[in-house]
């Protein structure tokens, strides 16, 4: 009797720590960020869409072109198709649907999950024409930024960019290769033969991105003011390691130890994971690594990997990523947020690594457990959901204060079901992104640029720095919210069966 109501006890401590644990509601913020990929999407839209004020757009693209480049995801708050960001983000949401299958589908969202990747796969299937032909970008940034209309209106010119081994992009190809393969494995257990039409895809643009190289936006020259690309060797060890974790072929992982010091990949210490700069999320993949006659330069990867962690969480000898006041990791002035829930979900990811090797971090100003990392990518979970100085919610749509000016075309116009006549390219900036009322359609799991570094932001359409979402910013919180329900639900269990035996 008295060892059960220790149990019981323990039960009340944990179950009290597991509801501070789970402050927030990381379960509904997750089906709010599937609702900002629905709202991205372009194309013939599905019968279910849940987002009912968008409507079907884009639905010539590529015929210009004579190739068919309907589907896919707008980039931001415009209409360009941007071919890095949107093959970067699939990623991202194909690898926390694998880290996290267990929880997605007892949070039963993974039919969700899935169509928010194959909604991006479909699309760049379609753009690999041949086996050296992807078609990287539809849309130009000048053009459509010039117009304040909504997607079902476009009326600015929808030009197709395409490389070839004549204008090659091994960061773009490369980018997409890791894209299909990191989706091959998350389909794998529940379509086996789509999952391998990923598969051959993804080898085939892996082989053009390492055979013709260069930067893609060398070769489509409208892209470099929007998605500047500072190198291709973090992409094609990005591809690579991809390729490797979704064949187990040697190749692959001959490939990332070979390349390793010359493509930086054991070299390049960072404190920053995006679109841009993959070398911590490669560093992290191959920490897991046992290969043998490998192991030496696999251990100088996760020597790298530690930095970036220890940089994170404040321990890595004064070379740390900056924090606000508040506690947010602050990177870049423009859409910090995007830096804040990949490094995140970055470090949830490698705490589950280290847990399951038994390992601890061992940083230069001391050691640190899995937990911390965990608690620390938390943290900025929680400050995204409202702890924050401002006590607002920067994930549009989730808890009773969040920004209602956000800068996003369809979002802040009135539906095409409410409006029904077009409207006009300069219309739209005069009668609604002028306005001062807040949007007429709410923008659900859509995160903002956010605050800048000293936690200050303000809510209006025209600081497109802090209100405007992106699909990079949004990607990585579908494992990173889906891993935080997970153990927020756990917590108060496991202490009581561990005091009953």
């Amino acid at each position: 009797m008295r060892s059960l109501s220790f149990c019981i006890f323990i039960f009340l401590v944990a179950f009290k720590a597991a509801a501070v644990a789970a402050e927030y509601n990381y379960d509904e913020a997750l089906d709010k960020t599937f609702l900002f990929f629905e709202a991205q999407r372009s194309g013939k839209l599905q019968e279910n869409q849940r987002v009912k004020w968008r409507g079907d757009s884009g639905l010539k693209d590529g015929s210009l072109q004579g190739v068919d480049l309907v589907g896919g995801y707008y980039d931001a708050g415009d209409h360009v198709k941007f071919g890095l960001p949107a093959a970067f983000t699939v990623t991202m949401l194909a690898w926390g649907t694998i880290e996290y299958r267990k929880e997605i589908t007892e949070l039963n969202q993974m039919g969700h999950a899935l169509w928010a990747i194959r909604w991006g796969t479909d699309y760049f299937m379609k753009a690999h024409t041949q086996p050296n032909v992807l078609w990287a970008q539809v849309g130009d940034g000048d053009s459509d930024h010039y117009c304040w209309e909504r997607a079902e209106d476009m009326t600015t010119p929808r030009e197709a960019f395409k490389l070839d081994q004549y204008h090659p992009g091994s960061d773009l190809a490369g980018e997409t290769a890791a894209a299909l393969a990191a989706s091959a494995i998350a389909f794998k257990p529940y379509n086996s033969s789509y999952s391998e039409l990923l598969l051959l895809h993804a080898k085939q643009l892996f082989s053009f991105a390492d055979r013709f190289r260069g930067l893609y936006d060398d070769s489509i020259k409208c892209a470099k003011q929007f998605y500047t690309s500072s190198g291709y060797s973090d992409d094609l060890l990005w591809a690579a390691t991809w390729l490797y974790r979704a064949t187990n072929e040697e190749y692959y992982l001959k490939y990332v130890v070979d390349n390793a010091e010359y493509m930086g990949g054991t070299g390049w210490a960072v404190k920053e994971f995006s679109w841009d700069n993959k070398y911590a999320g490669v560093q992290i993949l191959l920490s897991k690594g046992r290969g043998g006659a490998y192991t030496a330069t696999l251990k100088q990867y996760k020597a790298k990997a530690d930095y970036f962690a220890c940089a994170c969480v404040q321990k890595n000898a004064g070379y740390n990523v900056h924090l606000t006041p508040g506690g947010l990791m602050y990177v870049r002035e423009w859409n910090n947020m995007q830096y804040a829930s990949a490094a995140a979900f970055l470090l949830a990811v490698y705490s589950d690594y280290l847990s399951a090797a038994n390992a601890k971090l061992n940083c230069p100003d001391g050691q640190i457990q899995p937990q911390q990392l965990f608690d620390f990518a938390k943290s900025q979970a929680d400050y995204i959901l409202g702890k924050n100085p401002n006590s607002m919610s920067y994930l549009v749509g989730y808890g009773p204060k969040y920004p209602v000016h956000v800068h996003h075309r369809g979002s802040s116009m009135a539906s095409v079901y409410n409006l029904h006549s077009p409207v006009g390219c300069v219309q739209g900036f005069e009668t609604w992104y002028r306005r001062n009322e807040g949007n007429p359609n709410v923008l659900h799991g859509a995160l903002v640029g956010g605050p800048d570094q000293n936690d200050k932001f303000i809510d209006d359409r025209s600081n497109y720095e802090q209100t405007e979402p992106t699909l990079t910013a949004c990607a990585p919180l579908v494992g990173l919210f889906s891993k935080l329900q997970g153990s927020s639900k756990t917590s108060g269990m496991a202490v009581c069966l561990l005091v009953r035996t």
